[in-house]
C-alpha cells in the first residue's frame, strides 16, 4: 500500500519542464522527494491525517531556481553595507556610504555602482569619496567587481600592493581608481572574519529565498567564506543547496586533500576550480581581438586598449590540463571573444564526461558560437548583462553597435546545440529578472523564450552541477524543490515578467520563504 504524502501541493498551474513537458495540478511530497505530480483528484489519494495540504490557490509552481553564478557573500555585502546599484549619480553613490558609515569600525564598504547608467559615465573617484571621510578608508566596488574605486585614505593603504597597470591616473596622478589584481590588495587590507562570513551568508540565503533560488553555485575566494558554510551546514542553518567552486587559489589544497566534484552532503557539495582568463568590459579589461571603441577616453593608464590578459593562453592551457588530469571541474572567466577562443583552445582534448564551464561568455563570433556548440563546455552565463545591450547602453560604447549586437547570444548558442546553465553574478540576484532580460533581448541570436530561459534557470543549472538526476525538474524521484510564482511568466507581457512576485520557496519539500 502506498504511504501518505509528508505535504501535498494541490490547486495550482504545474510546469515539470521535462523531457516530455506537462502540465499538472498537483505535486505530493514524501521524505524530500516528490513521488506523485498530476491532477488534484488523483493526488489526494496520497493524504493522510498527518498530510500537510498547501493550496495553491491557482498559482505556478515550477522547479526551484539554480543560479549557476553566483557570489552569496557578495549578495550579503549588498545588504548589510552600502548598495549602490539604485544609486544615479556620484553623488548619491557619497550620500549612500555616509549613510551606513557607523556600521563598520573602520572600512567603509559599497557595492554595486554603474556608471554607465549615469549621465557623465565616469568612475567614482578619490575626490568623491574624500567627501565620505578623509580619516577612515572608502572603497566602493564597480557592479563587476573588477574595478573599486577607493577615497585617498584607502588608497595610501593598498598603494604599495597593487601594481600600475592596475591603476587609473589622469593627468600623471592616480585617480583613486584600480582594477583586476588591485582589487584583491582592497579585499586583503579591508579583511574577513569567520562570524562575519557567516552573518553575510545568513543575510544572503534569506535574499536568495526570496527571489525564488533553492541552489546556489557559489565561486568562493575569501578564505573564511568555505569554513562558514561548513559550519551553517553543521548547525544545520543551510536551507540553500550550495556547490562550492573553489578559486584556483585553492588548486594546490584541493588536490592535498583529495576533494572531487560532487563530494559533499545534500546540502553542501564541493563544484568546480574557478579561475579568469580575462576581466570585464566594464572595466575595460576583457580581452578582445580588436580595441574598445572607447578606448581612447580610458584613464586606465598602463592598461592594453584591446583588454588584459588575466590569465594568458599558454597558462591556461596547462591549467585546464592540470585540472582535467586531477579529475576536477574546471569554471573559466572568459568575456572577450579572444578569451573565449582561448578557453576553447586550452580545453579543446580535456575530457568532455568534467562538464567544464565556461562562464559569462559575452562577446561571440560566428565560429565561436559553432564551436562552443560543438564543444563539451558548459556555458554558464548571465541572462541579465542584456540590459546592458540596448541602445546607448554600456555595450554601445564600450564595444560600438556592432560588437554589441553580438554579445550574449543565447538564442544562437542553443541552435548550435551549447549546453546552456544561467545564473545572476549578483547583477542581481534575481533569476526573474534574467529571464525577463532573455525573452526582451533586443537581438534575434539573444533572445529566448519563456520556456528556454527558466530551462536554462532549472535545468541548465542543475546539469552543469551534475544535478540533471535530482534537480531541475519537477519529476517523480526528484527531490521536492519548487519555485511558486504569484503570476504566469508565459500569461504576462514580457515586460512583466521581472515584476512578478515570488510566493514560495521550497526545498525538500519544506517552504523555507512564504511570501504570501
Amino acid at each position: 500500500m502506498t504511504g501518505a504524502a509528508d505535504r501535498v501541493f494541490t490547486n495550482g498551474r504545474v510546469h515539470t519542464l521535462t523531457d516530455s513537458p506537462s502540465r499538472a495540478e498537483a505535486v505530493a511530497v514524501r521524505d524530500g522527494a516528490i513521488v506523485r505530480v498530476g491532477s488534484a483528484y488523483e493526488t489526494a489519494f496520497l493524504e493522510g491525517v498527518d498530510t500537510d495540504v498547501v493550496d495553491l490557490e491557482d498559482r505556478v509552481l515550477l522547479p526551484g531556481f539554480v543560479d549557476a553564478h553566483t557570489h552569496l557573500a557578495l549578495v550579503g555585502h549588498y545588504l548589510v553595507d552600502a548598495d549602490l546599484s539604485p544609486a544615479a549619480t556620484p553623488a548619491e553613490c557619497v550620500d549612500r556610504l555616509r549613510a551606513v558609515g557607523d556600521a563598520r569600525e573602520e572600512w567603509i564598504l559599497g557595492f554595486g555602482y554603474d556608471e554607465s547608467a549615469w549621465d557623465d559615465r565616469r568612475y567614482l573617484t578619490s575626490r568623491d569619496l574624500d567627501a565620505v571621510s578623509d580619516e577612515r578608508p572608502v572603497a566602493a566596488f564597480r557592479e563587476d567587481l573588477h574595478l573599486v574605486s577607493l577615497n585617498s585614505v584607502a588608497f595610501e593603504r593598498v598603494r604599495e600592493a597593487v601594481r600600475d597597470e592596475n591603476v587609473h591616473t589622469r593627468n600623471g596622478g592616480p585617480t583613486g581608481v584600480v582594477t583586476e589584481a588591485g582589487t584583491d590588495a582592497v579585499w586583503e587590507a579591508v579583511g574577513l572574519t569567520r562570524s562575519a562570513a557567516r552573518d553575510l551568508l545568513r543575510a544572503a540565503q534569506a535574499r536568495a529565498h526570496e527571489v525564488g533560488v533553492t541552489t546556489v553555485h557559489d565561486m568562493v575566494r575569501r578564505r573564511p567564506i568555505p569554513r562558514a558554510y561548513h559550519d551553517l551546514a553543521r548547525a544545520g542553518d543551510l536551507t540553500l543547496r550550495v556547490r562550492l567552486n573553489y578559486w584556483d587559489d585553492y588548486l594546490d589544497a584541493v588536490e592535498a586533500t583529495g576533494l572531487a566534484p560532487n563530494h559533499g552532503s545534500d546540502r553542501l557539495r564541493v563544484g568546480a576550480i574557478k579561475t579568469y582568463c580575462d576581466g570585464s568590459i566594464g572595466s575595460r579589461t576583457a580581452k578582445l581581438s580588436a580595441p574598445y571603441a572607447d578606448a581612447e577616453e580610458s584613464d586606465a593608464g598602463e592598461g592594453d586598449a584591446a583588454g588584459q590578459w588575466l590569465r594568458d593562453p599558454d597558462a591556461l592551457r596547462a591549467f585546464a590540463d592540470r585540472v582535467d588530469d586531477a579529475g576536477l571541474q574546471a569554471a573559466v572567466h572568459a568575456i572577450g571573444d579572444e578569451a573565449i577562443g582561448a578557453t576553447l583552445d586550452g580545453f579543446v582534448e580535456t575530457d568532455g564526461t568534467a562538464r567544464h564551464r565556461i562562464e559569462h561568455a559575452e562577446v561571440l563570433t560566428d565560429p565561436l558560437v559553432e564551436r562552443l556548440g560543438a564543444s563539451d563546455l558548459v556555458v554558464s552565463a548571465q541572462p541579465n548583462f542584456l540590459k546592458w545591450a540596448r541602445d546607448d547602453g554600456l555595450y554601445d560604447r564600450r564595444l560600438g553597435r556592432d560588437r554589441r549586437q553580438a554579445t550574449n547570444r543565447f538564442r544562437d548558442l542553443l541552435d548550435a546545440g551549447a549546453d546552456l546553465a544561467f545564473g545572476s553574478d549578483c547583477m542581481p540576484l534575481d533569476p526573474l529578472f534574467g529571464i525577463q532580460q532573455a525573452v526582451t533581448a533586443p537581438g534575434t541570436g539573444q533572445q529566448l523564450s519563456v520556456t528556454e530561459a527558466v530551462r536554462a534557470y532549472t535545468r541548465g543549472g542543475a546539469y552543469a552541477g551534475f544535478d540533471e538526476d535530482r534537480l531541475g525538474t519537477v519529476d517523480v524521484g526528484q527531490r521536492a524543490d519548487f519555485t511558486v510564482l504569484e503570476r504566469s511568466p508565459w500569461a504576462v507581457t514580457d515586460a512583466e515578467i521581472g515584476e512578478i512576485n515570488v510566493a514560495m520557496t521550497v526545498i525538500d519539500g519544506e517552504i523555507v520563504y512564504d511570501g504570501r
